[in-house]
């Protein structure tokens, strides 16, 4: 699979995980389910099934609408490719450095410093998530002391 380079190390984007996923598990299934959607966010959950339709892997990504110049048009198709990305990362399909995709990093680094506030549906999207998603969460947003006792209590970080 392509790499790029992003801060110096290897990334596969989710075009090309999703190609060798078509190539080599042509028996298997990539679905999506939106799970929230308002106004100004969505969240999807991705999941790999196998012939008989058992879940494999999962992957949930949420994009609020305003949040970049892609997502003012595009959020929804962006959260499914990110909900993709993160499926097949789980399935173990380009994960060589890491689960998030190419975009997230870069966007990630480019918000690091422009950090936003963490929305209420956010907060409860993070507490319904998984470890890894609130320790993201409470990397790259600002948010009530609250939100950031309430998160580090359920995930135990």
């Amino acid at each position: 699979m392509k790499k790029i380079k992003i801060q110096g190390k290897d990334y596969i984007e989710v075009n090309e995980r999703v190609k060798f996923f078509r190539e080599n598990y042509s028996d298997h299934s990539l679905t999506s389910e939106i799970l929230e959607k308002t106004p100004d966010s969505i969240m999807i959950q991705a999941a790999i099934k196998n012939k008989d339709g058992f879940v494999l892997a999962t992957g949930i990504a949420e994009e609020i609408k305003d949040s970049s110049k892609v997502n003012k048009t595009s959020h929804v198709e962006n959260c499914e490719t990110s909900a993709w990305g993160r499926a097949l990362a789980n399935f173990g399909i380009g994960i060589d450095t890491s689960i998030a995709s190419a975009d997230e990093v870069t966007s990630a680094i480019a918000k690091q410093d422009a950090k936003k506030w963490l929305t209420e549906s956010q907060f409860h999207a993070t507490m319904k998530g998984k470890k890894n998603e609130a320790e993201n969460v409470l990397n790259a947003f600002r948010m009530k002391t609250e939100y950031k006792n309430q998160i580090k209590s359920k995930f135990k970080i």
